[in-house]
């Protein structure tokens, strides 16, 4: 497999919902020749004023998105199924797969599970996740994949802001085909491109 390295990219806030405390989410994604993926998210924040759930021994966990959480959603660019990841600061994670638009979701069984690097400084926060691809069955007969990469930020006050590369129409839905913004190359999963 071909390395590949996505350029710094800003997230960008659902309009309704702002946070005065966050400055803003910048995201990178970088692909191994050994197959994994990592994401990589920065949060630059005032973070006394952004609530960050403690640390946790690193284990699949639900309900993740209810507080402040790093996700992505991966799809084969053909096809209704796709994968929705979730990367807690606490360093548990989640990742469930869907057979359509918020249909037939089940918890993803991985061989490996992810790897979650955490680092927390007064102005920003690193959260890197880095997955094995060959876990996502669905994908591995993709030559393109799309992704969605979001986050969700919980302020002190208990609100939460949504950040995605790209908002679908209406609420705040990370799920929705629109948001669905990055292409990754086409010999992502071993493929001829």
């Amino acid at each position: 497999m071909t390395p590949f390295k996505s350029e710094w990219t800003a997230l960008a806030c659902y309009p309704t919902v702002p946070s005065d405390a966050v400055r803003g989410v910048d995201t990178r994604l970088e692909r191994e020749p050994s197959g994994s993926l990592t994401l990589r998210y920065v949060l630059r924040a005032d973070m006394l004023h952004v609530r960050i759930p403690p640390q946790a021994p690193s284990i699949r966990t639900d309900g993740l998105w209810a507080h402040t959480c790093f996700e992505a959603f991966i799809a084969p660019a053909a096809g209704a199924g796709y994968y929705e990841l979730n990367f807690s600061p606490s360093r548990q994670w989640a990742i469930y797969s869907f057979e359509a638009y918020r249909q037939g979701m089940s918890p993803t069984d991985v061989t490996v599970p992810p790897k979650l690097t955490v680092r927390a400084f007064d102005d920003r926060l690193e959260l890197d996740a880095s997955i094995l691809l060959d876990d996502l069955k669905g994908l591995q007969a993709a030559r393109t994949l799309k992704l969605a990469v979001t986050a969700v930020v919980e302020d002190d006050g208990g609100t939460l802001s949504y950040w995605a590369l790209k908002h679908a129409p209406g609420k705040p839905d990370f799920h929705h085909t629109d948001g669905f913004a990055l292409e990754l190359p086409g010999d992502l999963m071993g493929q001829p491109k």
